[in-house]
């Protein structure tokens, strides 16, 4: 699979916006309190956290769509919105979060169920991190194991809503029974982690 110098320098960029904006999500800072906190043990070590977690959920999730398109005969690579990840990295500054890093664009001829397997992908990847989250949760590493379940739980369920651009209305439009299990390994346990349904 090839890399275009473009791509690497997006999925870097991305990477390290999303690990930046989570980071400032939970280590808060203010006009007075930016260049200590940003030098300060605690950031660095959230900065790590968010990295190992959120940026490689946004990462494999990412690749996770390449691999299947390129299998699928397509030319697919990675692009960056700076536009949304200055907004993430602003909204971390601000005490909120949304983020919407990019996504692989692929093109080439393609049948339905070749598009439908693509934009699953990235929700299966992310529901076999939360497995190895929830792994490293209740054994050797509590910490990043809760916060790459959290975030992997997260990103699957959201990008299996049916609506508009996501994953999941692309699924639906290929096949509802495919959407129907794919939603109960996703958008299930979602609803399940943060409203307790």
């Amino acid at each position: 699979m090839n890399f275009s110098n473009r791509e690497l320098r997006d999925l870097a960029v991305a990477w390290l916006a999303l690990g930046l904006a989570f980071s400032l999500l939970y280590v808060p800072v203010s006009a007075t309190t930016i260049v200590d906190v940003l030098a300060s043990v605690r950031f660095r070590e959230e900065f790590a956290l968010s990295l190992a977690t959120v940026g490689v959920a946004f990462l494999l999730h990412e690749l996770a769509h390449k691999v299947v398109a390129v299998r699928f005969g397509q030319h697919a690579e990675f692009r960056a919105d700076f536009g949304m990840l200055a907004l993430a990295v602003a909204g971390g500054f601000a005490g909120f979060l949304f983020a919407a890093p990019g996504a692989v664009h692929h093109r080439g001829r393609i049948t339905p169920r070749e598009h439908g397997l693509i934009a699953v992908a990235g929700a299966l990847t992310n529901v076999a991190l939360a497995v190895v989250s929830l792994a490293l949760m209740l054994t050797v590493a509590p910490t990043i194991g809760w916060r790459g379940l959290f975030i992997n739980v997260l990103l699957a369920g959201f990008n299996m809503i049916p609506f508009g651009p996501l994953d999941g209305a692309t699924v639906l439009r290929w096949n509802k029974a495919a959407y129907a299990a794919a939603a109960a390994i996703t958008v299930g346990p979602a609803l399940l982690l943060f409203f307790g349904i």
